[in-house]
């Protein structure tokens, strides 16, 4: 089973969803935009805890 994370990008103090998508896609996004995401652990689009990039990697 694919875990699920949010994505979505910082605006100041404000998170702007920007979808629902697999680790693997996450980790193919491009990397000019600062995205965050949630943690996998938690339900995806219900949670206030987000990693970044580097983090969602190492938890694979």
């Amino acid at each position: 089973m694919q875990k699920i994370v949010e994505a979505v990008v910082r605006r100041g103090d404000r998170r702007i969803a920007v979808g629902l998508v697999s680790i693997k896609q996450a980790l193919e996004m491009p990397e000019r935009g600062i995205y965050e995401f949630s943690h996998p652990e938690y339900e995806a689009g219900k949670t206030d805890v987000f990693v970044t990039r580097e983090t969602l990697s190492k938890l694979m």
